[in-house]
């Protein structure tokens, strides 16, 4: 497996999705705030996602998970799919993009990279804990988020 990035620049300026679930039923949301690195000796993706977001749901009730990154030119569509909850709305079929499904999770055929991962650890991350000008300014009134990290099987590409 290679993964070749700019690993300060692939969450937080390169759009990604992060999808849960199957092709039965899932969902996907884009996302910004993540990591990559090593833990317990294996490759791992760290994501986070607010207890209020539907995406949650598939995320605590799935073993797996996709973390998928897009060309810019796939902006808009995935504009829709941060901003429209699956809870309301059938986004999936308004985002524009085409889902694929994999043995063990879901993606997008515009995808340009998907990592698959198999969930190995949660946990709230506690506003108690952070420095209180992060608490405030991003907790404020605000949902917290938990802590996914996944083990990253696979890379298509």
């Amino acid at each position: 497996m290679e993964f070749k990035t700019d690993i300060f620049k692939t969450f937080d300026k390169k759009w990604a999705l992060l999808t849960a679930g199957d092709k039965e039923k899932f969902n996907t949301m884009t996302i910004s705030w993540g990591g990559l690195g090593t833990l317990w000796n294996k490759p791992v993706a760290t994501v986070y996602v607010r207890t209020s977001r539907y995406t949650h749901e598939f995320m605590d009730d799935n073993e797996y998970f996709t973390i998928s990154f897009y060309p810019e030119q796939y902006k808009k569509e995935l504009g829709v799919l941060g901003s429209k909850s699956g809870r309301d709305i059938d986004k999936m079929n308004n985002s524009g993009l085409s889902a694929k499904a994999l043995d063990k999770s879901m993606t997008f055929e515009e995808a340009e990279v998907t990592l698959v991962c198999k969930k190995l650890f949660k946990q709230e991350l506690s506003v108690a804990n952070m420095p209180e000008e992060i608490a405030e300014s991003l907790y404020s009134g605000d949902a917290p988020h938990d802590m996914y990290i996944g083990e990253v099987v696979e890379i298509i590409g």
